[in-house]
């Protein structure tokens, strides 16, 4: 469990916040077998910084890129995720933006409800509205850095930001709403794959998992991996998908490398 300054002190089953404690985020620490990819849980009150991060060509030696994606579980009235700009800006309104606080209201802000995926290459600036519980899935990498922070006394990075950052739109073809049925292919490369099912994988989605270790992260309803009960709000890791035995009509998350 992660504390931030954006956390909640409540959180929603099956989590628990120690007491006086904001938590953010429940980060699954990486296995041996899988150390390049990272799960985290993310539950806001207020809004997090506006922020970007590098790819791996990007980032500084000895740190790697992070490209990530959230999947919403929960979500407030009104609760919106930030992705790309509105319209297209340069590096000299961005840094100007950034230092006057108008970034946000030039970041495009999307009504978001359970259910909804959004995919984000790296360089995409972006920024997590409150009330929102998500799960993410993303390169094992910590490399932010901050355009603006709403006056919060954390260090901000613009010359960085602003050497790594899409002044552009983001893609709509990376968001999308999930199906409530059926096993969907949400994410295929370039650096991990994730796929969400309902109850047993069908026969795409077992060959795609079949040959290397895999994470499995129920949802709903737990699932087995090599006798091992698995309960929705943990993860694990298998080394084959004919290892995890999965509850009918149970929703479930599979992710590993590409």
């Amino acid at each position: 469990m992660v504390e931030k300054v954006w956390g909640r002190d409540s959180l929603p089953p099956p989590f628990a916040a120690p007491e006086s404690k904001r938590i953010g985020e429940i980060w699954f620490e990486p296995p041996p077998e899988l150390p390049d990819l990272l799960v985290k849980y993310l539950f806001t009150s207020e809004k997090l910084s506006v922020q970007v991060h590098p790819s791996d060509a990007q980032a500084a030696e000895g740190e790697h890129g992070k490209e990530e994606c959230w999947l919403v579980l929960a979500a407030d009235p009104g609760a919106q995720l930030a992705v790309g700009f509105r319209e297209a800006v340069d590096s000299e309104a961005m840094r100007a933006a950034a230092l006057d606080g108008s970034i946000e209201h030039l970041l495009a802000w999307h009504d978001v409800a359970p259910g909804d995926f959004i995919y984000l290459p790296a360089g995409t600036v972006h920024a997590i509205g409150g009330g929102l519980s998500l799960i993410e899935i993303q390169q094992n990498s910590d490399t932010t850095y901050r355009l603006y922070d709403y006056g919060r006394p954390r260090e901000l990075h613009l010359d960085k930001a602003i050497a790594v950052a899409d002044g552009g739109p983001h893609e709509p073809a990376l968001r999308r709403k999930v199906p409530e049925h059926g096993c969907v292919s949400l994410v295929d490369g370039p650096h991990f794959r994730l796929d969400r099912l309902v109850g047993s994988p069908d026969g795409a989605t077992a060959a795609r998992y079949s040959q290397a270790a895999l994470l499995a992260i129920p949802l709903d309803a737990p699932l087995t991996v090599a006798g091992t009960t698995i309960e929705p709000g943990e993860c694990a890791l298998a080394s084959g998908i004919s290892e995890i035995r999965f509850a009918e009509g149970g929703r479930a998350l599979l992710t590993q490398p590409t």
